[in-house]
């Protein structure tokens, strides 16, 4: 049954080459059931809900991939969009956290006829190939900033003058300080908390140097352990590590759909689908690629279900109550170690559901054993770099204008919004318009509209 559904003899692989690659698979992205809840949770959403979610949609989607499209490719909730969802979206515009889940259902439904219509394959084809290296580095940058304050590494000192204190305390605590009464600053080393997050920086490093395969879950592990005898986490009296799922606490179909129309969330929504979509179409092509399912003339076959099984896990994360389920770049990993099939995706859904049982471990994980995940995850990210040209200006500079702008505004909305109004204007001033695809033009100008209501 094996080789009639997953066709193992043809991709010259066996059942089990194909567990072990789902097994390696699941070990170097089993982190994200630790770091999602932390993240969401930031936005007030419970940790055990945001768990279920990013098991339950992981594995439904992942093994949808398995079955019905017979690739090696795992899917999870996404590092980037997930920020984006949390840090810019609920607690940066102070939109409830079931409007944001509304905005990213849309934004599924959205991409879902963007792939049948394949106008997704259009804005892949006219978006420039710097911007789109240049994205995937700023939202490095942008989940690095945050793992470094949530590790306390990085800390943001308040120095204010009295005028800026009393408006701020008129307006309950809401308030920009001027810029010199920001400070920026190493964190307390001698901190507990500080330590521990150091320690899993440094740990997690030296096994990814090693070529560990799960080092990062390994990693949080570890720096638990390290952190229950320092006094970092508290260990419950009777405390069990395996346990029945918990499901009377859930997130499921409390997203808000009528909400984040009426509030008109044209911006998020674009920008969920405008990231999705490139993110997504670069692991797909990278992963099928390594895995020699690329043909020759470089087409590959069965990317049409693969792109709609992927836009079906955006929506169906948000019924699940999780930010947007993509394709993972860990994939990768069951890859290099053999994976050629839908079984390696198929067993790597089946360890997620089981994955449920340990959620009393998952409770214990600090910000600072996941944080450290976080900024090395960011650094992966950053290899993106090497393929942007700094040595041509018009490409150089829109580039750089989206990889600071996303950490340093703390939006991925602004860093995508400059690039896509920069390139095109500096070819165009530069005699080198036709060098840039319509589509960009017509993104310019609804990006230019979108800062003019905003401003």
């Amino acid at each position: 049954m094996l080789e009639r559904l997953f066709k193992l003899s043809e991709r010259n692989t066996n059942v089990q080459t194909e567990v072990m690659a789902g097994i390696t698979t699941f070990m170097t992205m089993a982190y994200i059931l630790f770091v999602n809840p932390s993240i969401l949770g930031s936005a007030g959403m419970d940790k055990n809900a945001v768990l279920l979610a990013t098991a339950i949609g992981s594995a439904v989607v992942t093994m949808m991939m398995g079955i019905f499209v017979n690739y090696p490719i795992a899917l999870a909730p996404g590092m980037g969009l997930n920020a984006f969802y949390a840090f810019t979206v609920v607690i940066g515009m102070g939109i409830s956290w079931q409007v944001a889940l509304g905005a990213v259902f849309i934004s599924g439904i959205i991409f879902l006829i963007l792939t049948l219509t394949q106008v997704r394959q259009l804005l892949i084809e006219g978006m420039p190939n710097s911007l789109k290296h240049a994205i995937t580095v700023g939202i490095g940058l942008f989940i690095t900033i945050i793992g470094l304050k949530l590790s306390g590494i990085m800390n943001i000192r308040l120095s204010l003058i009295p005028p800026t204190l009393e408006k701020i305390v008129a307006a309950k605590g809401n308030g920009s300080p001027l810029s010199f009464e920001t400070i920026i600053e190493l964190g307390k080393l001698a901190d507990h908390h500080v330590l521990l997050a150091v320690f899993g920086l440094i740990f997690i490093s030296i096994l990814m140097a090693r070529k560990v395969k799960g080092a990062m879950l390994f990693g949080i592990l570890i720096s638990t352990l390290v952190g229950i005898s320092m006094g970092v986490v508290n260990v419950p009296t009777g405390f069990v590590p395996v346990a029945i799922p918990d499901f009377s606490n859930n997130a499921f179909f409390a997203l808000d759909i009528p909400g984040a129309i009426s509030m008109g969330l044209t911006t998020i929504i674009f920008t969920f689908t405008f990231v999705e979509l490139f993110d997504t179409m670069g692991t797909l092509v990278g992963t099928t690629s390594k895995a020699g399912l690329m043909k020759k003339d470089g087409k590959i076959p069965g990317i049409g279900k693969a792109m709609l099984v992927d836009a079906t896990g955006v929506s169906l994360g948000a019924v699940l109550g999780t930010s947007t389920i993509t394709a993972f770049v860990e994939s990768a990993a069951g890859v290099g170690a053999g994976g050629r099939t839908g079984l390696t995706a198929v067993v790597c859904g089946v360890l997620f559901l089981l994955a449920l049982f340990f959620t009393p471990v998952v409770a214990l994980i600090p910000d600072a054993a996941t944080a450290p995940a976080l900024i090395i995850v960011g650094s992966l990210m950053m290899e993106s770099v090497k393929h942007i040209d700094f040595g041509d200006f018009t490409e150089a500079m829109p580039a750089f204008m989206t990889i600071i702008m996303m950490p340093f505004t703390y939006s991925i909305a602004n860093g995508i919004s400059f690039g896509l109004v920069l390139y095109p204007l500096l070819k165009l001033i530069t005699g080198r318009g036709r060098e840039v695809h319509w589509i960009v033009y017509i993104l310019a100008v609804l990006v230019v509209v979108r800062l003019f209501f905003l401003a």
